[in-house]
Parts: structure tokens; C-alpha cells; sequence
């Protein structure tokens, strides 16, 4: 017999036990053939590596995350985090589905990679509905039978329109669930479940979503595991409180270590492997946060062929020196040798590509600055609506707060609030909404995006109306991407071209450009554990507890709309 790979003298990492064992690993073609902790006479090897004692690891595996939020390509991001050790994920693409709707998903699904990508089919397309939200695609029913015949699809993407699952019969995503059960009744369905508990999250369970990998507490871990759901923990939730209740409840089977969104300048550093060495310094044993970053989560997506080194599954794994700080040598996928420590990230020999129309997304016109003088009845003072954002995580809270009155008209600029404007991008309908956000900015500029979760229309901020006019003409000049100003200039751009999310730019100039985009925020006086994704999802109406999209303000919960200034 002869095998393509052999592996000796290495300490293999047996899922099943948690330990580490010296075997040595034969590999024929692309599969584990045999673990044996004995030399094989009658073995014949094409090449041989003496892992002097490293440590082999199986491919890690991110079931929960969104290409789209690296602002790259599928072809390039697989470039990129293969370096990171991550050889299979499950990617739920709705971010260019609610810009190109199927087109986009088909863009995506056509791009070569040398890592696995599978699909999550977008069940929010949009997040809530086309009357609180305008978005350039759309997945409804047909979309999504259609979607359940593509050998790339494997599982229903985050369902988070609270209202249409747990109140309306009759709603969209109930329909989608329906079919998705109805015809692929094997299909994990992803949930998005923040802040819910009690009798709301039995309802979601009732529904037949079984995952949730939103910001959790020691209270919601419990209650939800217990009570039948299966936790996927991004950077945000991994925390030692958190982990605490993993080890001493013996959770690990009942979780998965994924990354969500990792943006385009931390990829630079880490993607899932980072969130393991994180899970590991919280208190997480080495052995188990491996076990949740490959098998519990092959597990979870039904996959029979990856996620431990075992006789026939696919020899994607890693060597790696050290594992409590997963200090990864080498990375190997299907049996060949794709990464070593120090190499840096390469670009595709293919340059990705799109349709034309892809790099012309976006159709809006300029603001002028009669658009940003809020007109009102008071005389002297009225009430606004504000959203209150916080240092750490995504959420929001609803306050209000009292802004003088000059002229007839809100002195926003002299509030100590941020004005944020949200345009309809696509053609479709002109709207134009407003808010005021508190703990944004301290200093006078403006940021501006068409990277704005999920429908993705024109969103600027900013405590200077000359800052906001600034930002949104260079955002309109380069069809996308993320812009900030000061005093009138330009301080730091990052062209998104691609649907206005994505750029086909290599990792590394992308990486610098929003890295950029964040120092200049934080010089701005923005404060928050993600800057970039904090400002993003403030257009994002199924994060608690009030957001804004291009119909206006929003209470995420009930779904109804919030007025500007209060009678």
C-alpha cells in the first residue's frame, strides 16, 4: 500500500478522548488512511514529515460567519484565513444577498477557493420586512427552494425577525421554516436570539430554531443550553464569566467556538484561531476549546467526513508548536501542504471577478444642506428620540434627551448628539431618515457607509452638517465603502466598490484602509470594543433596542416606529 503523506512522531489530537497520542498518520490522496503508533513495513511513502513532537490538530471549523464582513472576496478570503488554520466554514452570505439578492449569491457560490466554504441559506433577506426596511435583493420562498438544491447549501441561516417568528403565522420566515422543515427536515436552523428568554425563547425553540450565536451572559448560557439549544460563541461572548459556566456544567457538547464577523483589518491578525486562544486564557481547557472549533461544530452541521483525525475524514489539519497559545506551525488541506508560519497572505492567481454592474451599486443623490436643517414647531426647546450607543457590543438604548430650538429649527450641531442620516441606496424609493445618536462623537466630523448591517443603504453620522455633506460626496464619489472627515476633509477612506461591501483590493492594502477608517473614528472620540461594527449596526433593526434603516427609527422589539422629535 502506498500512501501520498506520512506524518511521524507527532502528538495527534484524538477528538473522542481529548488527548493528545504519538502516531504516526498516513494520508492516501486527500483522507486520513491510518494512525498507528507503530512503524508500517509494508507502507510505501510519497513524502515523509518528522513533526518532531508538534502537535496535530484537525482543521478548525467556523459554522457561523459572514465573508461578507471581512469586506472581501470569497476567493481572496480564503487566501487569507487558511493561514489562520480554518479549512472548512459555513458561510451565511446575506449581506450580498440583500444588496444583489440570488445574483449575489450565485456571484458567491461561483468563486473558487481552496478552502471549503459551504452555505447558509439567507433567510432574512430582509431582516425584518420591505415596509421597515428597502434593501436591493430579496429571498422569499422560491428563492429559498430553489436555494435547497445547491450541493453548496447545507443549512438556514440566521432567523431574526423576532415579530415574524414568534407573533405573525403567516410572516415570511415562518413560511421559510416551513419549507426548510418540510423539505430538508435534517437542516440545522440558525437562530439570531438576543436578549430573549422565558416563554419568547420557547416560542423560537417551538419554531424549530435550534443555534444561537448572539452576545450571551452567564444566565443566558444556562437557561438556553438547558433548555435545548445549541450556543455558538463569537469574540464578544467568550469571557471568563461565560466560559465559567461552560466548564463547570460540562457544556462543551452543547457549543461551538465561531467568529460571527471578523473585519478586514483583524484578519490581518487571527480569525477563529484567535477566538480559541481567547476561549483558552478565559479558562477553557486547550483540549476542549479544540474539541468546540472542530468537531462540535461538524457535529452541529451534520458533516461526516471532517473535524477529527480519523480514518477516512478529509486530512485537513494543522501542526502546531504550542497549543495552549496555538502556535500553528503549518496548515494542510485535503493532504497537501497550503500555509507555513511566516509565509505571508497570498493573492489568488485568478483575480476575483463580477459582473460589471456589481462595481455601479450605488444610486442616490448628493445631500445638500437645506437636507440636514431639521424643521420643528417648538419655539425654544422639543424632545428628540436618541440612540444611545455603548462601549462594548452592538446594543443600543432608547433615550431622550432635550435640543435647543433656533429659528425654527433643531441646533443639532450644538446638542452634543451626532445627526445620522440614512439614504436609500438602490433607485428604488428616495427615502431619507433621520436620527441623533448619543455617545458617538465628541469631536466635530463625520463617518459615513454603505457597509450598514443589513439592508446596506447610505448611512453618515456626524456632529458637523459641512462633515456630513463631505463624507457623503466622497462615499458617492467611490461607490462604497467607509468614510470619515474632519474640518471639511477627508481623513481616512476605505473603498468598498463591490455592491458597496466588498472590495477585490489584496488583504493586506484593505486591512490598512479600514484600519485607518478606525483610527481616524477613535480620534473622532469614538468609543466602543469594535468601532467599525458598532456604527455599522446601527442600521441593523433586529439588534436591540432601537435602530434606524432608511423608513426612520425603530424599537427593534415591537417593530414600530420611533418619531424624530416628540409632539
Amino acid at each position: 500500500m502506498k500512501a501520498d503523506l506520512v506524518i511521524i512522531n507527532g502528538q495527534v489530537f484524538n477528538t473522542f478522548t481529548k488527548k493528545f497520542e504519538q502516531k504516526n498518520v498516513y494520508i492516501v490522496k486527500d483522507k486520513f488512511y491510518y494512525l498507528t503508533a507503530d512503524e508500517v513495513e509494508n507502507f510505501q511513502a510519497g513524502d515523509v514529515v518528522d513533526a518532531k513532537g508538534q502537535y496535530l490538530v484537525p482543521g478548525l471549523m467556523d459554522i457561523h460567519m459572514h465573508i461578507e464582513s471581512s469586506m472581501t472576496s470569497p476567493a481572496i478570503f480564503s487566501k487569507a484565513v487558511l493561514t489562520h488554520g480554518v479549512t472548512t466554514v459555513v458561510a451565511d452570505a446575506h449581506e450580498i444577498a440583500n444588496v444583489f439578492g440570488m445574483e449575489g449569491l450565485e456571484a458567491f457560490f461561483a468563486q473558487p477557493s481552496v478552502m471549503d466554504i459551504f452555505y447558509a441559506i439567507p433567510s432574512s433577506v430582509p431582516s425584518t420586512t420591505p415596509e421597515l426596511e428597502t434593501t436591493g435583493g430579496y429571498i422569499g420562498v422560491e428563492e429559498v427552494k430553489q436555494l435547497l438544491k445547491h450541493p453548496k447549501v447545507i443549512a438556514l441561516g440566521e432567523a431574526m425577525d423576532f415579530n415574524g417568528i414568534v407573533n405573525q403565522q403567516d410572516s415570511l420566515i415562518r413560511q421559510i421554516l416551513l419549507v426548510v422543515q418540510t423539505e430538508r427536515p435534517s437542516m440545522p436552523l440558525e437562530g439570531h436570539v438576543p436578549r430573549v428568554s422565558d416563554l419568547e425563547l420557547a416560542q423560537f425553540l417551538y419554531a424549530g430554531i435550534t443555534a444561537d450565536h448572539t452576545h450571551q451572559s452567564p444566565q443566558s448560557i444556562y437557561e438556553k443550553i438547558t433548555g435545548g439549544m445549541f450556543l455558538e460563541f463569537q469574540k464578544k461572548s467568550i469571557t471568563p464569566e461565560n466560559m465559567r459556566v461552560i466548564v463547570e456544567n460540562q457544556f462543551y457538547e452543547y457549543m461551538a467556538i465561531i467568529t460571527d464577523d471578523v473585519m478586514a483589518d483583524d484578519l490581518l491578525e487571527g480569525h477563529l484561531d484567535a477566538n480559541v486562544r481567547l476561549a483558552i486564557s478565559c479558562g477553557m481547557p486547550a483540549e476542549q476549546a479544540l474539541y468546540c472549533a472542530t468537531y462540535t461544530p461538524a457535529r452541529r452541521m451534520g458533516f461526516q467526513d471532517r473535524g477529527a483525525i480519523v480514518p477516512g475524514f478529509k486530512a485537513d489539519f494543522l501542526l502546531v508548536d504550542d497549543v495552549e497559545t496555538l502556535d500553528i506551525a503549518a496548515v494542510y488541506k485535503d493532504g497537501k501542504l497550503v500555509h507555513e508560519q511566516g509565509n505571508a497572505i497570498k493573492y489568488p492567481a485568478e483575480e476575483p471577478a463580477f459582473p460589471e454592474h456589481f462595481y455601479q451599486s450605488i444610486q442616490c443623490r448628493s445631500l445638500t444642506s437645506e437636507d440636514l436643517q431639521i424643521k420643528v414647531n417648538s419655539a425654544e426647546k422639543a424632545v428628540v428620540n436618541v440612540m444611545q450607543i455603548s462601549e462594548v457590543g452592538t446594543f443600543t438604548e432608547h433615550v431622550q434627551r432635550e435640543m435647543a430650538v433656533t429659528d425654527g429649527y433643531l441646533d443639532w450641531e450644538n446638542s452634543g448628539l451626532a445627526l445620522i442620516v440614512v439614504m436609500e441606496r438602490y433607485g428604488k424609493t428616495g427615502n431619507i431618515a433621520y436620527g441623533f445618536v448619543e455617545n458617538a462623537l465628541s469631536e466635530k466630523g463625520a463617518v459615513a457607509t454603505t457597509w450598514a448591517h443589513d439592508h446596506h443603504n447610505l448611512m453618515v453620522m456626524g456632529t458637523s452638517a459641512s462633515d456630513i455633506l463631505a463624507a457623503q460626496k466622497q462615499l458617492l464619489d467611490m461607490q462604497g465603502g467607509y468614510v470619515v472627515t474632519q474640518a471639511g476633509q477627508v481623513k481616512a477612506v476605505c473603498p468598498l466598490p463591490v455592491g458597496g461591501i466588498i472590495s477585490d483590493a489584496p488583504i493586506q492594502e484593505l486591512g490598512q484602509r479600514l484600519k485607518e477608517v478606525r483610527q481616524a473614528m477613535i480620534s473622532l472620540g469614538y468609543r466602543n470594543s469594535n468601532e467599525i461594527m458598532s456604527f455599522s449596526t446601527l442600521s441593523l433593526p433586529v439588534s436591540p433596542a432601537i435602530k434606524i434603516t432608511d423608513k426612520g427609527m425603530m424599537n427593534v422589539r415591537s417593530q414600530m416606529m420611533i418619531p424624530l422629535v416628540e409632539d
